[in-house]
């Protein structure tokens, strides 16, 4: 069905559009092509394709962008492109597909902005250019992008063409109809998907680095409002940040979680709706994502009042001192849990000079004990990148259970977590929760933080709150 038959989308307190009115909005328009450049991830992204495609010799490779989300009713969500489709593309509209066929060679479908012998571009609320904006050519996708671009309607015919097929399945429920599916070839399509990108090339190292310098600048905006924080609460900071993220990048890369006193103790405290009161801490772990949806994600735990108090130092440091062990055991060809592994000995030790695991630090460690976990919850890291939790279909062996190699980018963000309502522990302790999170990139010999722009030590957080607030 071509853009003229499609019946816009529209909505039942829309006016009517009579005839004459729609022959009208049908003429009198320019419809020129843009001059576009070609984006620089073209050249990467055909290398992966290659990739992709030689570990697949003889398939075809289907790869969707998805399309819109609800958020209620008749509004949705701001489109976001699947992460996969974007890496293998560089393409960001919705509703596009990515296929590699058997040859090797590659095609994007997309949908592009609709001609003007249809009534879309005036009528339909979600595609229609006077809604919504223009949405680009064919031919300039094309160019962009630097691979070839067919419309839409034609994927399903080029689908239908029977060859050994493997769908990047829940994308897309309408592609995921297109093609019968095989569990075992698309799961493990997917998992391929995951792993490569494990390694990160340099141009994704800027990327990363360029997410965590906005970050930075989005943490200081805070610190700057913090009149207005302490009048408004969590909100204040989490719209601060915010408007940092699209002002300068592409959006959060996951919302935003801003936890005053006992709220740092939920993990994915997310709701933000809570004061933030002078004698406590403030956890923000916040992260932008860039225009190419490479995303950063940094956690500091603050004083509200600009300085830590005799408790809320030690407990600082404890964990400043594993983040700090963490860190340091990070290099090529060390586990990928070594870094847990060094942050949880200093927690688990800090634990027991508190007085509150039943049982010695040692014992505490074993893997078949991990009492100390209930004050520390989480693993140390995840592996980052387009995804806040990258790589998330990879293999065991090649994530959790592997080995750390150049070119990873993972967090390092050990935490304390005390409940309201743990009677384990003595009451001062009760509703504290500490984090610190950096972004740190696997060298030859190590690793570099690309998040170091943010103070850790408590001394240097005191003094850069201080001068934010002047």
């Amino acid at each position: 069905m071509n853009d003229a038959q499609k019946e816009p989308k529209t909505e039942s307190h829309d006016p009517s559009v009579p005839e004459a009115y729609a022959a009208f909005m049908r003429t009198g328009w320019d419809e020129r092509e843009l001059e576009v450049a070609q984006h620089p991830i073209s050249s990467p992204a055909s290398a992966r394709r290659a990739r992709l495609a030689a570990t697949f010799p003889g398939e075809r490779l289907v790869l969707p962008a998805g399309t819109f989300k609800v958020r209620s009713n008749d509004t949705d969500y701001r489109f976001r492109s699947d992460t996969a489709h974007t890496y293998f593309s560089g393409n960001q509209t919705s509703d596009a597909v990515l296929v590699v066929e058997p040859d090797g060679s590659s095609v994007l479908y997309a949908r592009p902005g609709s001609g003007r012998d249809s009534d879309e571009f005036f009528r339909d609320r979600q595609y229609g250019a006077l809604w919504v904006g223009r949405r680009a050519s064919l031919g300039e996708i094309e160019a962009s992008l630097g691979l070839p671009v067919r419309h839409l309607d034609e994927l399903a015919d080029a689908l239908s063409v029977s060859t050994k097929t493997r769908v990047h399945r829940g994308v897309s429920a309408e592609v995921d109809k297109l093609v019968a599916p095989d569990e075992t070839l698309d799961t493990d399509l997917a998992r391929v998907v995951s792993e490569m990108r494990l390694i990160k090339d340099e141009w994704e190292l800027g990327e990363l680095q360029t997410a965590c310098d906005i970050t930075t600048l989005g943490f200081e905006d805070s610190v700057r409002e913090w009149d207005r924080v302490l009048e408004f609460g969590e909100r204040w900071l989490e719209g601060t940040f915010f408007r940092r993220a699209r002002a300068m990048g592409n959006d959060i890369g996951y919302d935003s979680i801003v936890a005053g006193g006992a709220h740092a103790t939920t993990l994915h405290w997310i709701e933000n709706t809570g004061r933030i009161v002078p004698g406590e801490l403030a956890l923000l772990d916040m992260g932008v994502e860039g225009h190419n949806l490479y995303t950063a994600d940094v956690t500091r735990t603050i004083p509200v009042n600009g300085t830590y108090s005799p408790l809320q130092r030690d407990l600082y440091t404890l964990v400043l001192r594993a983040q700090d062990a963490g860190i340091a055991a990070l290099r090529p060809g060390q586990p990928f849990l070594a870094g847990h592994d060094a942050a949880m000995e200093i927690l688990a030790h800090g634990l027991a000079d508190l007085g509150l695991l039943p049982v010695s630090a040692e014992e505490a460690l074993d893997p078949e004990s991990k009492v100390y976990a209930r004050w520390t919850l989480h693993g140390t890291s995840h592996m980052l990148g387009m995804d806040v939790h990258d790589c998330g279909r990879a293999a065991p062996e090649s994530y959790r259970d592997g080995i750390l190699a150049e070119g990873m980018v993972l967090t390092v963000e050990p935490g304390l977590y005390f409940q309201e309502d743990d009677l384990l522990v003595p009451e001062e302790l009760r509703g504290i929760g500490i984090r610190i999170e950096d972004d740190v990139v696997v060298t030859a010999d190590g690793v570099r933080n690309l998040s170091a722009a943010l103070p850790r030590e408590a001394d240097a957080v005191e003094e850069w709150m201080a001068r934010l607030r002047g």
